[in-house]
C-alpha cells in the first residue's frame, strides 16, 4: 500500500489523517486523528475519498481532492486509478498543467460533498462549451 498524510481540521485545529491506498484493487484505508479507522472502495480513489468526506462532514480535509473544481477525467481515473485529477478553471478546457495529485495541501474553496463538485463539473463543461 501506497501510504500519504492528508491535513485535516478538526475542531479548528489542523490535524493529520493518514491515508493508505492500495496497488491492485481500488481500497483506501484512512486512519483519522483520533484513531479511527475506515476502509473504502469506489470506482476509483477520488471517489473514495468523497466518500470518506461524507462520513466526515465536521472534519474538513485539506486537499485537492476536496476542492470545488477539482474532478476525475475517465483519463485520470483509468490511468491514476483516480490519484490525479483536473483542477480546472472556469470557461477553459483542462490541459495536462491542470493535474494535481488529490492528496496534496489545499485549503481555498474546499467543499465536504462530492455531489457539489460533480455539479461543478457539468457547469464548468458547458462554460467550456459556451466559449468554443
Amino acid at each position: 500500500m501506497d501510504t500519504q498524510e492528508v491535513a485535516v481540521e478538526v475542531g479548528g485545529i489542523v490535524k493529520h489523517a493518514v491515508v493508505e491506498c492500495a496497488r491492485r484493487t481500488i481500497e483506501m484505508r484512512i486512519t483519522m486523528p483520533d484513531g479511527e479507522v475506515r476502509v473504502y472502495t469506489g470506482l476509483d480513489y477520488y471517489v473514495c475519498l468523497g466518500k470518506v468526506r461524507e462520513d466526515f462532514p465536521d472534519v474538513k480535509f485539506l486537499c485537492k481532492g476536496a476542492k470545488l473544481n477539482v474532478h476525475t477525467s475517465r483519463m485520470t481515473s483509468q490511468m491514476s486509478g483516480g490519484i490525479v485529477a483536473y483542477e480546472v478553471r472556469w470557461g477553459e478546457p483542462a490541459d495536462e498543467g491542470d493535474i494535481v495529485n488529490i492528496f496534496d495541501y489545499e485549503d481555498q474553496n474546499l467543499t465536504s460533498n462530492i455531489r457539489e463538485q460533480v455539479e461543478y463539473h457539468q457547469r464548468w463543461l458547458q462554460s467550456v462549451i459556451a466559449g468554443s
